[in-house]
């Protein structure tokens, strides 16, 4: 089992690396107020108020002060005390940074630590040539590295605002974000990554190539897709449908708004009410209040209970594209990848028990084939678990256990290797993640499946087995994109903009070199979209701007289509075309039969 990241010594390294960045704060603005100073997933940050406002070009001079300091050789020592000595250091105004004037932060988070755990301060100490000591000590529970000099691979990055507590009534904070690694490799290797991340970004390509945009009269989260993006959301649809039509899956469409009525009886009002948009009250009609859909799951849930079902109808498999709704705080929402209106390529199936595990291999069967289509090969899974000591889960431990169990025996038989996260259920059951790995190594939480018995049971949902008595059918819930809004935000990510061929919005840009050669140019590009290329017609258009030939194809490179086909006088004599690649530049006159062939 792989080690932890709260256990390694790259999580204390960061960790003081974070208590060295606040000496550094203290000793260059001595009225600061610390409150709290984590490491996190990629490296540090600490809270602090300030009396004047700081930016960006100030952490030159804190980075250097760490420097400097980190040669020092401090030693960092843990201190356990009682609560009361906890107080009067914190309150002892000989100590660089406590005194009451500057430690209020220090109070509050003293008084939150519960009174059966252990008190500790960390001391940072040195003595300068006079004999003179020098302390930096703060209440923190750890655990740190032995001494600031470890801590010397270190790069502040940002500024931001954070509340005191994450509550926006709260004094607003300046949060300093930092990063530090073992080896100055890793920390450059990082910094590189962090670049080609900047290069890479959706947001930027997505408004670069044209695929998406947001307007501020329309709402945060909210992407208008343009024709591009699109274009490309249909060919991904379309793949999809074709897979699940392939595996028995039946379409359905349902409603934007639904009555209160299914979401309290799903039991998603109480466990999913802060995500929903505020409700909707019909005065004039029925009186009833309408909920914006932020799931599809109760929808195809009274479809199956429409009708009596027999056991010989099982298992059945509803499958949609299905646009839901949540509030996502407007400070979480990030480009595409995380927004408040998206699209879910959403299956429900209602299995029985003897169909449970073949069914539930057949989803991981088609989620893995998704991912390989789409280029996403490495990849790890993850069961999501009930945390036993929450109260957030609906049903029976029973009906967990059955779930849980064929989750884990699934991939058993698999052959998934897997690791079980307690906590990371649905409300309502187990699951299992599918955790993408992309091109500079981040990990994506994409195509997820759940077993469900709670469901079912909520709405008393039946079939008449071969016994003619009725039976409780199981529910699985399964989204192999997660939606295609993330998804597409991924791959954008992923390949840089660079589309495979079969996904890219456009796929052959047609350049004639003057106005006689417009006419030829639209036969090509009727004919090319007569040709079929991966099920689908071949996308094509052709760029009759009276713009110079160097300055047409510059601009082809910069939207990253695939392929480029020049016609100019040669190619109207000799009926052939001049090929350019994205990837491999100039590929020389063909006739169109040839490229078609050299495109397959």
């Amino acid at each position: 089992m792989s080690e932890r990241y709260e256990d390694s010594y790259l999580y204390r390294l960061r960790h003081s690396a974070a208590h060295l960045m606040a000496q550094a704060v203290q000793e260059l603005h001595p009225q600061v107020k610390l409150s709290i100073g984590p490491p996190i997933e990629n490296g540090f940050y600490y809270d602090i108020e300030f009396a004047e406002p700081i930016h960006e070009e100030d952490l030159t001079a804190i980075e250097k002060r760490m420097k400097e300091l980190s040669k020092l050789d401090q030693r960092i020592q843990r201190m356990e005390v009682t609560r009361e000595e906890a107080k009067q250091l914190i309150l002892d105004s000989t100590i660089p940074g406590m005194g009451a004037e500057t430690s209020e932060y220090k109070l509050q988070l003293l008084e939150a630590i519960p009174e059966d755990q252990v008190i500790s301060f960390y001391d940072q100490q040195r003595t300068d040539r006079e004999g003179t000591l020098h302390r930096f000590l703060d209440l923190c529970r750890g655990p740190h590295v032995d001494s600031t000099k470890e801590v010397k691979n270190f790069k502040l990055m940002s500024i931001a605002g954070a509340y005191w507590r994450g509550n926006v009534n709260n004094k607003q904070l300046t949060r300093i974000y930092g990063t530090a690694f073992e080896t100055p490799e890793e920390l450059e290797h990082y910094l590189h990554l962090l670049e080609e991340a900047k290069r890479r970004d959706h947001r930027v390509l997505g408004k670069e190539l044209g695929l998406f945009m947001f307007s501020p009269r329309v709402g945060t989260g909210l992407p208008l897709w343009l024709p591009k993006g699109a274009t490309l959301r249909h060919v991904m649809t379309d793949f999809l449908q074709q897979e699940q039509l392939k595996r028995g899956y039946q379409p359905v469409v349902t409603p934007h708004i639904a009555s209160i009525k299914l979401y309290e009886k799903s039991g998603h009002i109480i466990n999913y009410r802060d995500k929903m948009f505020p409700f909707m009250e019909d005065e004039d009609g029925d009186k009833d209040t309408y909920i914006l859909k932020p799931m599809n799951c109760p929808f195809h849930i009274e479809i199956y209970s429409s009708q009596m079902r027999s056991y010989r109808e099982l298992p059945v498999r509803y499958a949609e594209f299905g646009t839901v709704h949540r509030y996502e705080q407007s400070g979480e929402v990030t480009g595409i990848l995380r927004a408040r209106g998206f699209t879910q390529d959403d299956a429900h199936l209602f299995v029985t028990p003897d169909q449970l595990q073949s069914e539930f291999i057949g989803v991981v069967d088609l989620m893995q084939t998704v991912l390989n289509k789409l280029g996403l090969t490495e990849f790890r899974v993850r069961v999501g678990t009930k945390d036993p000591s929450s109260d957030k889960y609906v049903g029976h431990d029973d009906n967990w256990t059955a779930a849980t169990n064929a989750i884990t025996e699934a991939c058993d038989k698999l052959g998934l290797d897997y690791e079980v996260s307690p906590g990371d259920a649905a409300f309502y059951g187990p699951k299992l993640d599918l955790i993408i790995k992309d091109a500079l190594g981040r990990e994506w939480q994409m195509g997820t499946v759940q077993v469900d018995y709670n469901l079912p049971e909520r709405f008393e949902l039946e079939y008449i087995g071969e016994d003619s008595k009725p039976h409780r059918p199981i529910m699985i819930h399964r989204a192999p994109f997660g939606s295609l809004e993330r998804m597409i935000g991924l791959l954008t990510e992923q390949y840089a903009g660079a589309f495979p061929l079969w996904l890219a919005p456009t796929q052959i840009s047609i350049l004639p070199i003057a106005d006689r050669h417009f006419e030829k140019a639209e036969e090509i590009a009727s004919e090319l979209r007569s040709r079929l290329f991966d099920t689908r017609p071949l996308r094509v258009n052709v760029d009759d701007r009276r713009e110079t030939l160097g300055k047409k194809i510059r601009e082809a490179q910069l939207q990253k289509v695939p392929f480029m086909l020049i016609l100019g006088d040669r190619g109207l004599e000799e009926n052939t075309v001049g090929v350019r690649s994205r990837e491999d530049g100039d590929l020389g006159e063909m006739r169109l039969s040839d490229f078609l062939e050299k495109l397959v």
